[in-house]
């Protein structure tokens, strides 16, 4: 399964990842400096799609290290 990342600031969405992907996980660019897990307990990190990618996504640290390109310095 593919996860797509959807960075947003304003009206600007930075899309990472394939456009036919399987998961699309939505955040804003201010909350990537978060745990990608507490950002998504948060309701911060949106998500459509099957969960079960997501979670391995978060679990295995691939989430962060595409988020945390993101995050502001």
């Amino acid at each position: 399964m593919s996860v797509q990342y959807r960075i947003t600031s304003g009206k600007v969405v930075e899309a990472v990842g394939p456009d036919d992907a399987d998961v699309v996980v939505t955040i804003a660019v201010a909350d990537c400096a978060l745990d990608p897990t507490v950002a998504f307990m948060l309701g911060k990190l949106k998500a459509t799609g099957p969960t079960g990618p997501l979670f391995d996504e978060l679990r295995s640290g691939r989430a962060a290290s595409v988020l945390g390109r993101f995050a502001p310095a």
